[in-house]
């Protein structure tokens, strides 16, 4: 007797109040006899169901007795609908099991959750582009993951074998987090091939959090992101134009009587930070460092020498 059939019998007693071994059979695709049995069953675990003879009756629960399966309140059940609702659209999975999770919360619950799933479309394509499609091996390691399989892959023509502890999708690039005979690694997955599962398993540290884990990646390739510093000034209501340029890496600092902002931005080299202030012109004054400097003085001389006055 499988336990997610009980589930759904349950189910669908609280969402229909009354129902029939016949009914339940033809919903659950069993025979009317497995069905009968199934509400039997639940009787005897101690759920309070009881039969009505009669031409109306039927199977139902206890003075209308309801079972909240789900152990959510209702800002839970509100948080999660709005979380997975947008994943609903290309994952029939994910629709069919917020489907049920639906039918296994509260009635006054229900519309609330049910127009939570709506509230929130995800477009992940930007403007112009389209988001690449997830790497074929996203799922392979997914499945992974949850079964604690180690496997075994070439990363950029290198064998490696790694024990794979989580998968981060960040602006859509994958990477996966991973232990391996040298520490914590982290591999780009498109440029890891010939993945397969070498049939050990593992054990993930105890003290292992996915989240943490990846800040400490994200913060150690930022500070490599960002080892050159330059101090500019620039107009105030140009600020967010910048900010959108460097990220975490432009830090305003004081508005001057002239209405500039002194802004520190950082970026990998000097040439980085002019490539991206160069098209800027007078607008930006860079303060420091002299190699920033240099390389605006250098596109300028080399633009001038290519696009001579007529």
């Amino acid at each position: 007797m499988r336990a997610d059939r009980l589930v759904a019998v349950l189910l669908l007693m609280q969402t229909r109040g009354r129902v029939t071994a016949a009914e339940l059979a033809a919903e659950l695709e069993v025979s009317v006899a497995t069905a009968r049995r199934d509400l039997e069953a639940l009787a005897t675990a101690g759920v309070p169901v009881y039969p009505q003879p009669g031409r109306h009756g039927g199977w139902q629960l206890v003075g209308g007795a309801r079972t909240d399966l789900s152990g959510l309140s209702e800002p839970e059940a509100r948080a999660l609908f709005l979380l997975a609702g947008p994943a609903a659209s290309s994952s029939p999975e994910v629709k069919a099991a917020l489907r049920k999770l639906l039918r296994a919360l509260p009635e006054t619950y229900r519309t609330g959750a049910q127009a939570a799933t709506g509230a929130t479309l995800i477009d992940p394509d930007p403007w112009g582009a389209r988001r690449p499609d997830p790497p074929e091996t996203v799922r392979r390691l997914q499945e992974a993951v949850i079964g604690a399989q180690q496997v075994t892959f070439a990363y950029q023509g290198r064998p490696r074998d790694a024990d794979p502890w989580g998968l981060i999708d960040k602006d859509g690039v994958w990477y996966l987090l991973a232990g391996t005979d040298q520490g914590r690694r982290t591999f780009r997955l498109d440029r890891l091939t010939d993945l397969t599962p070498n049939g050990k398993t593992f054990t993930r540290p105890s003290d292992f959090l996915l989240g943490t884990a990846w800040a400490e990646v994200v913060e150690a390739l930022e500070e490599r992101r960002s080892r050159t510093w330059a101090e500019l000034l620039i107009p105030e209501r140009f600020l967010w134009v910048l900010r959108e340029h460097f990220g975490r890496h432009c830090r305003p600092g004081q508005t001057l009587d002239d209405g500039r902002v002194r802004v520190r931005v950082g970026a990998p080299t000097a040439r980085d930070i002019a490539r991206t202030l160069a098209g800027w012109g007078s607008t930006v004054e860079v303060l420091s460092p002299p190699e920033v400097r240099a390389e605006l003085s250098r596109i300028g001389a080399e633009l001038v020498a290519g696009y001579p006055q007529p």
